[in-house]
């Protein structure tokens, strides 16, 4: 909505309101005209919050800095960054960190940059085993997806490019093995983010790799912001390409099954992916996040197809019919209601969605009416996900922020490159932002791109991790989230997939449910920690656990303590 339209529709009201109401818009109009005046009214948050995020990136060990290759030339990968994950790679029960890295342009001076896997130490730190392990390579990675592909016990890793993708297998002995070419993955184009998951149900994960445009330095394109100065082009100057799904053949060998299963699409535009079941019938769907063009939700057909049902959904462009930038995305169920929802970051000016899934295949945007929409207007969003920070059963939001540009404050002086990332807090019926209210480590302004969560000391909260375009990486220790009670579950698939990614668990209290969907990929070309984390609030017990394993096999487990984390192996209960 232009400020015309807004002015008119304030003089339509203040023709047919009382002298108060009059004094109120007025104070809104003040708001939105003047750069001096704030364009949300913060609301108080009703409890105050006892929990600090601390960055301890340096006490941990983490000196990883990530490399865009940018010297001037503004070539358009440079503005995307790269993502992260927290995994276990050795199997100690311990996350681990893998930060993913680009590399300096051809005819530049060689570059040594590298992705980075970082060994939980157990004790708050960190070490650098990225050449022990195999994984010391100079590509220009973009995003990973986690998950045991092969079955063996071992997690494996899936690294997105500028340029081919690799297949880095685990050998369960502390090495990685580049199996790109034998396994039959072959994404040469630009790819972003990426989602493991068994859409067949057959017990072994397949993969979803999203795709930007094409882009090469032969064809980039000038641009500029001032007419005269080369700037980052827009997605718009490029043409699409589709992304690509990979059925798992279940010999260690994949099948690009893109044509077949109805995804293929020369016009998309994704950098993320969120999978979810959107209609609950026990089938995994996917969301693509496009950037400038149509979102697609992709639901399940349940014979090897998806139907996209993105604009029929509410989900694939907005409320006033235009298309957005959209980047990173999550899925979950954040109000109960039984169904996930959706966040997706957006551009500047353009806020965040928050698609609640009303059902009937419908989701409806609550973000502009919130404090989500009205406090993301001017930032630039990549990263994002649902996560219960303080444990208190309600999942909140966060997400990390950052422009393309780095002298966008030259033409647009309320925007800035570096900006503070969002915390959003559950409160049951609404949504606060209290950003400032955790410490100043998290608000510090970040050129932020990727984050994932995961719970690197086991103390039963959720911290942070954070990948800076061009930048170091942040990790910040989630201080004082355990004052409430938690659960922690690890899945064994035997008849599923090994790591039961897509398994549903629903924890049953006396004052409710709660469920989450074990899940890979979301956010923007990262991934958090495979175990799901529930905030039980001041419980001490759980009335039961409940499993809805991807092979429909469905197990229950009565009496379960608080503050512990549990391993559920499929067929054989708790371990």
């Amino acid at each position: 909505m232009n400020k015309l339209n807004l002015i008119n529709k304030f003089i339509f009201l203040f023709k047919h309101r009382g002298f108060i109401l009059n004094v109120f818009f007025f104070l809104v109009v003040l708001a939105f005209l003047s750069p001096s005046f704030p364009l949300v009214f913060s609301n108080p948050v009703s409890q105050p919050l006892l929990i600090r995020f601390e960055d301890v990136t340096e006490k941990a060990g983490l000196r990883f800095r990530h490399n865009n290759g940018a010297f001037g030339m503004k070539y358009l990968p440079e503005t995307m960054g790269s993502g992260l994950a927290f995994l276990d790679y050795n199997n100690d029960d311990w996350q681990d960190i893998l930060l993913i890295n680009g590399k300096n342009w051809p005819n530049r001076k060689k570059s040594q940059s590298s992705m980075a896997l970082y060994r939980n130490n157990k004790d708050g730190t960190f070490k650098d085993v990225t050449k022990q392990v195999g994984l010391h390579s100079t590509i220009y990675g973009m995003g990973c997806a986690i998950g045991d592909y092969d079955n063996d016990g071992w997690v494996d890793i899936y690294i997105t490019a500028l340029g081919l993708d690799h297949l880095f297998r685990n050998n369960g002995s502390g090495r990685f093995i580049d199996i790109t070419k034998e396994s039959g993955l072959h994404n040469p184009d630009f790819g972003a983010s990426a989602a493991w998951f068994d859409y067949d149900l057959d017990g072994d994960i397949d993969l979803i790799v999203t795709n930007y445009v094409q882009w090469t330095i032969k064809n980039d394109i000038h641009c500029s912001l001032d007419g005269i100065n080369k700037s980052y082009c827009t997605p718009e100057s490029y043409k699409g390409v589709s992304s690509r799904l990979f059925q798992n053949v279940g010999n260690g060998t994949f099948s690009d099954v893109t044509d077949e299963s109805g995804l293929f699409d020369s016009t998309s535009k994704a950098l993320g992916v969120a999978v979810l079941d959107s209609n609950a019938d026990g089938w995994p769907d996917f969301f693509l996040a496009n950037d400038t063009q149509p979102n697609k939700l992709y639901i399940n057909q349940k014979d090897g197809t998806f139907n996209d049902r993105g604009i029929p959904s509410g989900v694939a462009i907005s409320e006033d019919g235009t298309v957005r930038a959209a980047m990173g995305v999550d899925a979950a169920d954040y109000d109960g209601s039984g169904l996930p929802s959706l966040v997706i970051g957006n551009f500047s000016n353009e806020m965040l969605n928050l698609y609640h899934n009303e059902g009937r295949g419908i989701f409806v945007d609550d973000a502009p009416t919130s404090a989500v929409g009205q406090s993301s207007l001017l930032t630039l969003a990549f990263g994002c996900f649902f996560f219960d920070f303080d444990l208190d059963g309600k999942l909140d939001i966060f997400v990390v922020n950052g422009h393309v540009e780095n002298d966008i404050n030259k033409v647009q002086r309320r925007v800035t490159y570096a900006q503070s990332p969002h915390l959003f807090h559950n409160q049951g019926k609404q949504f606060i932002e209290v950003t400032d209210k955790v410490g100043s480590d998290l608000k510090k302004p970040k050129v932020g791109r990727g984050t994932a969560y995961g719970d690197y000391d086991n103390d039963g909260d959720l911290d942070l991790l954070i990948s800076n375009n061009g930048g170091p990486a942040v990790l910040l220790n989630n201080q004082g989230g355990n004052q409430n009670n938690y659960l922690r579950v690890k899945l064994i698939g035997t008849k599923s997939n090994r790591d039961g990614i897509g398994a549903k668990v629903k924890v049953k209290l006396p004052s409710g449910s709660l469920w989450k969907q074990v899940k890979s990929g979301s956010s923007y070309c990262s991934q958090s920690e495979l175990p799901v984390t529930f905030g039980v609030g001041k419980n001490t017990k759980i009335s039961s656990v409940e499993v809805h394993w991807p092979s429909g096999k469905l197990e229950n487990f009565s009496k379960v303590l608080a503050n512990q984390r549990i391993i559920i192996k499929e067929g054989y209960g708790i371990q």
